[in-house]
Order: C-alpha cells, then sequence, then structure tokens
C-alpha cells in the first residue's frame, strides 16, 4: 500500500470535477478550494436521510481528504479522494488514514486509543487492558505499531469486543444475562447504521425467543454473528425460497439450505431463531415469503405505505376502526363513484364521433346519387354550422345514463378482484390474477350492458302498449260519437 503523501495523478472524472466545481470557492489566490463544509456537503448532500448517522459526522471524512492539513482541499486533493473511495477496501482504508495520522503507513498505539476515544459516541468505558487489547496491541510498555494489515484485523474484531465489554458491564452480578433495554443500548451504540428501523424498533423482543425475561450472553453473541452473516443470510432465503412451491419457507428449510449452500459457515439452531423471530413479527404462521425477510436483511429498509387503488379522504385505512365491512363498503362506493365520473368523461370526449358517424349510417338521399354528407368532415362542419357548437352534443344525456354505470362497474369489480388477489413479495398481481381480474370486471360490463337492453326493451313495449292503447280509446270515441 502506498504511504500516506505519496504524490500521483489519479485519472479525473468530468463527475469529479462537476462536483468539485459546486462545492468549492474561490480562494484568496484565485484558485477553487472546498472548505469543511461544502466537503460535507458533497458526500452528504442535505436533503438525505440522516436518522441513523447523523450528517455532522461526516466531517471526520474530511480529516482524511485533507492531506496537508491545510483546512481545504483543492481539485487534486478532491480528486484523490474521489478516487479511493473507489477502491474495494475503501471502508478500511479510509479508517486507517484517520488513525495514521503522521501519514507513515502505520499506527501508533497512543494515536489508536486517543483517536478511538474522542470518536466513541458511547458514554460506556472501553478496557485497553483487556486480554483482547493485549493480544493485539501489547501490555503496558510494550505497545507496538499496527500496519495496514493488522490495522484492518483489529478493526474487524472490535466491534465484537466492544459488544463483549458492555455486556460484562450491565452484568454487574455476573448472572450471564442482561436485561432487554440494556440489549437494546448496546445493539444502538455499536451497529445502530447496520440495522434497519424494522430491527431498531423491536429489539426488546429478542427476549421472548427463551423462556423468561432476560437476554443471555449466547442470545447477544448468535445476533451479533447473524449481523456480520447477513449477505449469506440474504442468500440462503432467496435461494430456499425460490425453491418452494409457494414461495415460503420454515427454519427447516432456511437450515437444510445453508447447509447446500455452505461448507463452514453454519447456523446454529439459535441463530435461525433469531433471524425467523424477526422476519415473522408480522407473521407468527412460521412460514414466511422473502418480503418478510427484507425487513431484516435490508438496513434501508422501511414500512411500506400500501393505500387502496383508490383512497378516500378522511375515510380510515385497513386497521384503523370502523370495522371491515363498513370500510370496504365505502371504498366500493367510492370507486363506482370514480368510474362512473371516468366512464362519463370518456363518453363525453368520444361523443362527437359517435354523432358524426350515426348521421352517416342513417343519411338518405331524397335524389338518387345525392347525399346530404360527403364524409364525416363535412358531416361535422354542416352540424356546426346549422346547429352550433353544441349541437355535435345533441342527445348526449341518455348515453351518458347508460355508459357512466356501466364503466363504474367494470372498474370497481376489476379493483376488488385486485385487491383480494395474492400479492407477490414487490405487491405485484401475477399473470393469470391479472387475467382473471380483467375477465370479471368484463363479464359485469357485459352483464349491465344485457340489463339495460332488457330495461329498454320493457320501456319500449310499454310505450308501444301505451300508443295502442291510445288508439283504441280513440275508435271507441269516435264510434260513440257515431
Amino acid at each position: 500500500m502506498p504511504q500516506i503523501g505519496h504524490s500521483h495523478s489519479p485519472t479525473l472524472s468530468e463527475s469529479a470535477r462537476r462536483t468539485f466545481d459546486r462545492h468549492a470557492s474561490l480562494g484568496s489566490d484565485g484558485q477553487k478550494y472546498m472548505t469543511e463544509e461544502g466537503f460535507v456537503n458533497a458526500i452528504a448532500p442535505p436533503n438525505e436521510d440522516y436518522h441513523k448517522i447523523r450528517r455532522e459526522h461526516y466531517s471526520i471524512l474530511f480529516a482524511v481528504a485533507d492531506r496537508r492539513k491545510e483546512g481545504r482541499l483543492d481539485f487534486q486533493d478532491w480528486a484523490t479522494f474521489e478516487n479511493l473511495l473507489g477502491k474495494p477496501d475503501a471502508e478500511y482504508e479510509i479508517v486507517f488514514r484517520l488513525f495514521d495520522t503522521q501519514g507513515i503507513g502505520s499506527v501508533k498505539f497512543d494515536d489508536f486509543r486517543r483517536i478511538h476515544d474522542e470518536q466513541r459516541t458511547t458514554g460506556l468505558p472501553f478496557d485497553w487492558n483487556s486480554q483482547w487489547a493485549s493480544l493485539y496491541l501489547g501490555v503496558d510498555g510494550m505497545r507496538h505499531d499496527l500496519t495496514y494489515p493488522q490495522f484492518t484485523q483489529i478493526v474487524r474484531s472490535l466491534q465484537a469486543e466492544k459488544v463483549r465489554q458492555a455486556f460484562k458491564y450491565y452484568d454487574k452480578n455476573r448472572t450471564g444475562y442482561i436485561g432487554a433495554d440494556q440489549f437494546q443500548k448496546i445493539v444502538e451504540d455499536t451497529t445502530k447504521h447496520k440495522l434497519s428501523d424494522h430491527l431498531l424498533n423491536n429489539l426488546s423482543t429478542l427476549c421472548n425467543i427463551s423462556v423468561g425475561s432476560k437476554i443471555s450472553y449466547a442470545n447477544v453473541r448468535a445476533f451479533q454473528n447473524v449481523l456480520r452473516e447477513m449477505d449469506m443470510v440474504e442468500a440462503i432465503v432467496r435461494s430456499a425460497t425460490t425453491k418452494s412451491p409457494d414461495g415460503r419457507i420454515t427454519k427447516t428449510d432456511f437450515l437444510n439450505e445453508a447447509t447446500k449452500l455452505t461448507r463452514f459457515s453454519l447456523f446454529t439452531p439459535m441463530e435461525a431463531d433469531i433471524i425467523f423471530h424477526f422476519a415473522g413479527l408480522n407473521d407468527t404462521s412460521g412460514r414466511l415469503k422473502f418480503a418478510d425477510f427484507a425487513r431484516v436483511l435490508d438496513s434501508s429498509w422501511v414500512e411500506p405505505t400500501i393505500a387502496p387503488t383508490h383512497a378516500i379522504p378522511g375515510l380510515p385505512l385497513p386497521g384503523e376502526g370502523h370495522g371491515s365491512w363498513l370500510l370496504q363498503l365505502g371504498q366500493s362506493a367510492y370507486n363506482f363513484g370514480l368510474g362512473a365520473v371516468a366512464g362519463a368523461f370518456g363518453a363525453t370526449v368520444v361523443y362527437p364521433i359517435d354523432l358524426v358517424k350515426t348521421r352517416m349510417q342513417n343519411q338518405r338521399s331524397k335524389v338518387v346519387g345525392e347525399l346530404l354528407y360527403k364524409n364525416s368532415l363535412d358531416c361535422a362542419k354542416k352540424v356546426i354550422k346549422n346547429e352550433g357548437f353544441r349541437g355535435l352534443y345533441s342527445g348526449l344525456g341518455p348515453q351518458l345514463i347508460g355508459v357512466a354505470p356501466e364503466k363504474a362497474i367494470k372498474l370497481t369489480v376489476n379493483d376488488l378482484v385486485r385487491s383480494k388477489a395474492p400479492k407477490g413479495e414487490k405487491g405485484e398481481l401475477s399473470l393469470p390474477w391479472e387475467l382473471i381480474a380483467g375477465g370479471t370486471a368484463g363479464a359485469c360490463q357485459v352483464v349491465s350492458i344485457v340489463l339495460n337492453l332488457w330495461h329498454s326493451l320493457v320501456e319500449l313495449t310499454s310505450c308501444f302498449l301505451g300508443i295502442y292503447e291510445s288508439i283504441g280509446n280513440c275508435e271507441d270515441s269516435f264510434t260513440g260519437a257515431r
């Protein structure tokens, strides 16, 4: 690894130049420089979510980028830092450069201890005379410097040692158990940034995987092991759920798949219990789908907000009271109203075309070879000329009366079937259910059309009967008069 301060010209990208120019300002010498504030704005934009790692903490990285310790960065410094971020071991090397204050390629014990204590976010003390510290750094009077490979290894195991010391600090009576709130504090102080909100909000429930209300050191170690193997857990879950006929797996399925995919990274029953406990908080069936595990595996996971197809303003969502039947009734009525409006709007837009088509079909010439309308455009012009623009919508009312309910029924049934159909991991419908929803809606639309036709026939028959009765009455009156 090149020593700190080694000067070289990295490959500079246009994006690096644009980012630098956007966050840099002119110095007294006429050159552009990036201050600590501009640096933080560049790597941590203000509009992002920083509820796990506070935005001001990113200023720590400025000390890594500021190689000459001038309190400002030129473009070469910024390009070097951006190049560093692209390295496969970027996280380790950035931390190493932060601790290697002298830029000599090794970290002295005093610097390691000082910077560690300065950046510590928890109030728990760290024992630098512990057996772990002695093995890695030597005992007092014989402390040795850490090279980059040694430093990366000590950083990798540092978190586990912090957890061990924190557990020992809270377990003052040496019972091997701590409270759920103490466990939650340990995790939040050491690995909060690696956990999803779902995990953070339910850490205290870990005590429920065993008898009693306490959490043992075995539980804590198993939890830490799961966090370390999150990538492997995801690979196992993804493979097992893909092979499952219904996309759901049990703990036994998980352990069997883990045995097939791994040679040495075996998961203990307690670790499997922890995985399924947090993934199954909303589903106690024991058979979980991949979406259930996502809330544990993905640190950026947030609770999805799934609203009905058409949310009614002021109407409670499922689970918010008023009973499910009343909610469904109100939602269906709302969807029906929207469908009616959509159908009426569509019929209104295309009605002039239907009117022109109908008049073209019904035109009859008084003289052989002479037609009233030459073509559709001529028909539209003559309607507007003779009847005005409103003439294009003559007779629209009856059309709306028939079309609006028909469209409303189709859209309402389609939404109803889709809401009841099983969803995939991302809330999507499978192709068969898409076809079922559309087919059911179309069938109901056909039924409504048939009913409208039947109603029209009944009305027409009634009209003819009325006319026939009127004619009969007239004949009776005429006969009586004679």
